[in-house]
C-alpha cells in the first residue's frame, strides 16, 4: 500500500449538507476499495486562482489515505463523473512527505486541543 493525498474542489452552489454528502461519497468509495483513511480536512470556501466553469470560489477538501495503486483510477473516474467536482489532484506521498504530513496533522491537533481547552475555561 502507498500513501496518497487528494485535494478536490466542489462547486460553491452546494449547501453544507450537499458538500458533506459529496465528501462522504468519496470517503465511502475509498473504504469500499479497502483503503485506510488517514485524515480528512475541510478547508472550506476559498477563492480560486482563476475562474473554473464561470465560478470564482469553491469548497476545498483534502483526504489523506493508504491504498493500492489500482484504487486511484477508480477514485479519479468518480471525480470526473461527479458534476459537483470542479478540479481534483491526487498524488503519491514519498516517505519524507508522509512524515511531514503526519507532523503537520499533529500540530493542527495540538492547536485544536489548546483552543478547545481555552474555550472550556471561559
Amino acid at each position: 500500500m502507498n500513501n496518497y493525498e487528494t485535494v478536490f474542489i466542489l462547486t460553491p452552489v452546494l449547501s453544507d449538507n450537499q458538500m458533506k454528502e459529496a465528501v462522504e461519497k468519496f470517503k465511502n468509495l475509498l473504504e469500499a476499495e479497502g483503503s485506510e483513511i488517514v485524515n480528512i480536512e475541510n478547508w472550506g470556501l476559498r477563492k480560486l486562482a482563476y475562474p473554473i466553469q464561470k465560478k470564482s470560489t469553491g469548497f476545498y477538501t483534502l483526504i489523506e489515505f493508504n491504498a493500492e495503486p489500482a484504487v486511484i483510477a477508480k477514485l479519479e473516474t468518480q471525480f470526473r463523473r461527479d458534476e459537483r467536482v470542479l478540479r481534483f489532484l491526487t498524488f503519491r506521498q514519498d516517505k519524507d512527505f508522509a512524515a511531514y504530513a503526519a507532523k503537520r496533522r499533529n500540530k493542527s491537533k495540538e492547536k485544536e486541543s489548546v483552543t478547545e481547552s481555552t474555550v472550556k475555561e471561559d
